[in-house]
């Protein structure tokens, strides 16, 4: 598969992930986490706003794959 058609692929993908993780970090935040005390909310904020990163390395490793000649 050539590199252009990956990043098509892969491009789609990630939007579709990020809309769906958007939704359910979301319900997550607006769950038990605002009961929480202030320390653990702005823990838990952090982790859900960074955590989409590690579940589309390898997708964004496979999109940047070069070519085989």
């Amino acid at each position: 598969m050539r590199q252009t058609h990956r990043k098509l692929i892969g491009t789609v993908a990630i939007l579709v992930f990020v809309c769906v993780y958007a939704l359910v970090a979301m319900a997550l935040a607006q769950g038990r986490i605002t009961e929480a005390p202030k320390l653990v909310q702005t823990i838990a904020y952090v982790v859900l706003g960074l955590a989409w990163v590690l579940p589309l390395l390898p997708l964004i490793k496979w999109m940047e794959r070069k070519d085989r000649v």
